[in-house]
């Protein structure tokens, strides 16, 4: 229950915490992304448009221009453009009439009677271009007796010495003007407004949303005091959903790829910590098992050995003699183990004294070199000249030296060498190398050697390297072993020094 609960948290942190905040944190970026691109698209049309209505005026202002120069040559019998200015106007669709004024505004002919002659001096534009003598474009709509719907748009025709002489106008079809934007894009939504801000063409548009701004981008014209108003788009909530699920979609591959790492690591680490108990609950069996039964085995080996004391005593054939010999030695065996036992059995906390270590390794030395003569192995020696003191107990100390330097010397196949090296680091810390050029130890089996009762030899109980980690542990220091397979081996004991 309680590891169920552990990995429900841990997914909750790994996975559901961070789709919730990156899901919500990309959820706004996508929004705000949409945001620029449907502003961008409606900027984009309205440029469009805006350059097809500067286009628009250019050629009718051109095409004035043209009419102008006739004009010119035709002040004093105006009948004559009359024929000139109908066919422009049946050819050109933009076109709802064409008119020639004199200087005062008053109609001098046209293409087609649609306006009344009065109105035309009384028109604000007509009245704009007498006094700037510029062309001048109508600020509103205006409807002829047809019902067309028009803008008229005003340009002087001047002489040499830009005297105003005539104007001639031109009545553009508010629907031709429409239906032309109808067909680049039928769907959008937009308007035209004057220098006042008041609409005077729209598109796809009711009067509510004129009034409102927010939603809407701006697109001034270059020729006249207008400009175009272009309506953002819509979100599309399918493509948002689309471009979110595919965000989550990987933000979920992600964080699960995430959560089963943590889980991998956190299995090794609780299988890790559970072998460690394993070991250490074996230790204590083992411990438990020798305290209640160490001293009962020994009590009655000690019987067996003096009864066969006195056995060899009384036979000293030959033969009975390698029989005694083979018995003994069992028996010195089975009392080495039954003291191993002992170690694992006794509690740690034993007196320990200052001791130097170097003093130790000197006392050492002549037993060390001795097993190394029986092997066929050189010793050599590096050691301070000075006290290393340690805090420990010297027997055990002893005791894990004499182990190590014992399995040093039974890697060896061949004549080899054995290195003692003793390092003292400024009176905090000093380090034991025990280095030798044997067989070495494989890899997989590195791994394992601490383990209790894993040995790779034949006769070996498999606490001699847990009895020393032990002793070493309990000292305050460390002990490591690095060995590469036909290289050799090297044991590393650091341990705290006094000052």
């Amino acid at each position: 229950m309680k590891i169920r609960k552990g990995n429900f948290y841990l997914y909750f942190v790994v996975v559901i915490l961070p789709v919730i905040i990156l899901g919500s944190y990309y959820f706004y970026g996508i929004l705000k992304k949409n945001d620029i691109e449907r502003k961008k698209d409606a900027l984009w049309v309205a440029s469009i448009y805006q350059k097809n209505w500067d286009q628009f005026i250019s050629e009718t202002k051109t095409s004035l221009d043209i009419l102008s120069l006739s004009a010119k040559e035709n002040l004093d019998v105006p009948k004559k453009m009359e024929p000139l200015l109908m066919q422009v106007n049946q050819h050109d669709p933009r076109y709802g009439g064409l008119y020639l004024l004199d200087a005062k505004g008053n109609l001098l002919t046209g293409s087609a009677p649609l306006r009344n002659e009065a109105d035309f001096p009384k028109l604000s534009f007509i009245q704009e271009v007498i006094k700037s003598k510029d062309t001048i474009i109508s600020d509103h709509e205006e409807i002829l007796k047809n019902n067309q719907r028009i803008i008229g748009l005003a340009t002087p025709v001047l002489d040499e010495n830009r005297e105003l002489k005539a104007i001639l106008i031109a009545d553009l079809r508010i629907d031709y003007m429409r239906n032309l934007m109808k067909v680049l894009t039928p769907d959008t939504k937009l308007f035209v407004v004057n220098g006042g801000k008041n609409a005077i063409l729209e598109m796809n548009v009711t009067t509510n949303e004129i009034g409102d701004d927010t939603h809407w981008v701006t697109s001034p014209m270059d020729r006249v005091p207008w400009s175009i108003k272009v309506k953002i788009a819509e979100r599309n909530n399918k493509e948002i959903s689309k471009a979110l699920g595919q965000v989550l979609f990987i933000i979920l591959v992600i964080t699960h790829i995430l959560y089963l790492l943590i889980e991998y690591l956190l299995l090794r680490r609780y299988t890790h910590k559970e072998r460690k108990q394993n070991e250490l609950q074996k230790l204590e069996l083992v411990g438990t098992l020798a305290a209640s039964t160490a001293h009962e085995i020994r009590n009655p080996l000690t019987g067996v050995k003096g009864l066969l004391q006195l056995l060899s005593e009384k036979y000293t054939d030959p033969e009975d003699r390698y029989y005694f010999d083979v018995i003994n030695s069992e028996l010195k065996r089975i009392n080495e183990i039954v003291s191993e036992f002992l170690i694992l059995g006794k509690p740690t906390a034993q007196m320990a004294d200052n001791i130097n270590i170097a003093g130790t390794l000197q006392e050492l030395k002549p037993l060390i070199i001795s097993e190394g003569n029986s092997h066929n192995v050189e010793c050599t020696w590096q050691l301070p000249q000075e006290p290393v003191i340690v805090k420990c107990v010297k027997d055990e100390m002893k005791q894990v030296i004499l182990n190590i330097t014992k399995n040093a010397f039974e890697s060896f196949d061949k004549p080899g060498i054995l290195e003692i090296k003793l390092h003292s680091h400024e009176d905090t810390f000093c380090k034991l190398e025990i280095s030798d050029n044997g067989k070495g130890i494989p890899k997989d089996e590195l791994e394992k050697i601490f383990r209790p009762f894993y040995t790779s030899k034949e006769s070996g109980t498999g606490l001699g390297l847990v009895i020393c980690k032990r002793i070493i542990n309990s000292f305050g220091g460390s002990i490591e072993i690095d060995s590469k397979e036909k290289i050799g081996t090297t044991v590393t004991i650091v341990l705290p020094t006094l000052k």
